[in-house]
């Protein structure tokens, strides 16, 4: 059984955020060959989504302010053996409904790998920028307006 939920990053469990962090670093990191900095201060202001199953993290993502003002859903994450379930699409959704929760209708705007383009529109997001690097990976800048 899954079970989703919702907490800023000092209602976190050391076991919580432990595996919120492994899973992060399980698909960025090692998956993804991706070495970058996880760590970048942004948890400590987000609202963590995250989904248990059997005790383990297996999926999760992260809702904050950005310092332009604007609403950003960041490090979305699923593991291997739940993706093609809808899952991420349902924490998607939760994430944007979080977000209208906390920060009212402004915009959310996100950094997307371009192989993940086709998952966010699907998500109501539009394409706002060109390409551009992070973290030696092609990402575009897209807008979720309400």
């Amino acid at each position: 059984m899954m079970e989703f939920r919702e907490k800023s990053f000092t209602e976190l469990t050391n076991e919580e955020l432990y595996g919120i962090l492994r899973l992060r670093a399980e698909v960025f990191v090692v998956e993804q060959d991706c070495p970058y900095q996880d760590l970048d201060g942004n948890d400590l202001k987000a609202m963590h989504l995250f989904v248990l199953e059997n005790r383990e993290v297996v999926a999760c993502l992260r809702v904050f302010l950005k310092e332009d003002g604007n609403a950003t859903i960041g490090r979305v994450v699923t593991a291997g053996k739940v993706r093609g379930t809808g899952l991420g699409k349902k924490m998607m959704l939760e994430g944007i409904g979080i977000s209208k929760r906390l920060f009212g209708r402004i915009p959310i705007v996100i950094h997307a790998q371009c192989q993940a383009r086709g998952f966010y529109e699907k998500c109501g997001f539009v394409v706002s920028s060109g390409e551009f690097l992070e973290d030696g990976i092609l990402h575009v800048e897209m807008t979720f307006t309400f």
